[in-house]
């Protein structure tokens, strides 16, 4: 037997994006869908990013669904940057008039947006297996299965929300996507360690061992990464070494002292640079990862992919309240504008703070100068702040 459902719009992909596609829809009246193939443990435990743009946080709190966020939530108001065993804090609400960031993991985010939605009704299938997205030219569809059952969820839109590795891009036919990339010669190691942080804020520290980021997830939680090989075995750094390389690399001429702690999580990160144009394909609309991959460095995978969603919601309710397809034949060059702007600023950030092998004397000096002139200008300091909190979220 076939569990046949219809639905308006289809979303592949219960993370952020694609269950903040599916509140945004039910708060304009437009019935949804979500097919998940993990299980909802797991999305709601994995550790991803956890720094919040100004204009995420207000979408959250404006629809609802910032409660917790703004109880438990961190406000971030500045960053450091370090290099030379000196730290350079960049003010950035002074900078940007008053924008702030907001520490606050990516999996309480799916939390509270699951939450919200289930409370409300939605339908959200979880643990699917073999799931297939079909009909893009005309009458989508998504199959799939689900406790033994197979499922077909017929609809008027797809929205692939589902990953880099999800099964929605490479649904669209060869040929009709150009894709741009960079891979980098390096990767993060991110640890998790139950201490409470060093540091009130961020800071960002460029080493010639490499990069390090000191970053937080509660008063009680530190996130730290350090720069490493793409294809390091994790066995390589038992925890003692990642301490001692991380206390190496964030030292500075006045001995700061970083707290060290039982590491609870770690993992091994590859970096890149990804875009596929254009981001949509018949009824089929990608979103988040499905359609690009910024490198960590500038915190914007999250924040990128709710911007995409709100453009897509928007022209979602267009197209149902008077029938124009003008903001959905518009979504991918909405979105594109913006995502190179990020990953302009992510690639900067990245080539600025990271030791790339290979590199000359001339190019140490270069990067050195750039640190300097980042953090000694007020005029590059606010491009950086800019960009950090994040930039306006155009209009559609």
């Amino acid at each position: 037997m076939t569990e046949r459902i219809r639905t308006q719009i289809g979303i592949v992909g219960g993370g952020p994006a694609g269950l903040m596609l599916s509140h945004l829809l039910h708060l304009a009246g437009i019935e949804s869908v979500v097919v998940e193939a993990r299980s909802r443990q797991h999305v709601e435990e994995r550790v991803r990013a956890g720094v919040l743009e100004q204009g995420t946080v207000d979408l959250m709190i404006a629809n609802g669904v910032g409660e917790r966020l703004k109880r438990q939530g961190l406000v971030h108001r500045g960053i450091e940057v370090r290099f030379d065993g000196g730290g350079h804090r960049i003010d950035l609400s002074e900078l940007t008039g008053g924008r702030t960031i907001m520490i606050y993991g990516q999996n309480e985010v799916v939390k509270d947006l699951t939450d919200a939605r289930i409370a409300a009704g939605g339908q959200i299938f979880f643990e699917c297996d073999d799931v297939r997205a079909a009909g893009l030219d005309a009458k989508p569809s998504i199959t799939f299965m689900s406790a033994g059952e197979l499922h077909e969820v017929t609809c008027d839109f797809i929205a692939g929300c589902d990953g880099f590795h999800g099964v929605c891009r490479p649904s669209i036919p060869a040929g009709a996507l150009t894709t741009y990339e960079r891979v980098y010669p390096f990767a993060w190691l991110g640890i998790l360690a139950a201490v409470a942080p060093s540091s009130d804020e961020l800071i960002y520290t460029s080493h010639e061992r490499g990069f390090a980021l000191h970053s937080m997830r509660s008063p009680e939680l530190t996130r730290l990464y350090i720069q490493c090989a793409p294809d390091e075995p994790i066995e390589n750094w038992p925890d003692e070494k990642i301490w001692d390389e991380l206390s190496r690399r964030f030292a500075t001429i006045d001995n700061w002292q970083l707290h060290r702690g039982p590491i609870t999580q770690k993992g091994i990160t590859p970096m890149r640079s990804f875009v596929v144009e254009p981001m949509q394909y018949g009824n089929l609309f990608l979103a988040g990862d499905a359609a690009h991959i910024v490198p960590p460095t500038g915190a914007k995978g999250l924040n990128l992919a709710i911007t995409d969603v709100r453009v897509l919601a928007r022209a979602f309710e267009e197209f149902y309240r008077s029938g124009s397809r003008v903001l959905l034949d518009g979504y991918s060059a909405t979105c594109l504008r913006r995502v190179w702007k990020v990953q302009r600023f992510s690639w900067w950030m990245t080539s600025m703070l990271h030791r790339f092998d290979g590199d000359s004397a001339f190019d140490r000096r270069r990067q050195h100068a750039e640190l300097d002139y980042v953090t000694s200008s007020r005029a590059a300091a606010t491009s950086l702040a800019e960009n950090y909190v994040g930039l306006p979220m155009d209009p559609v």
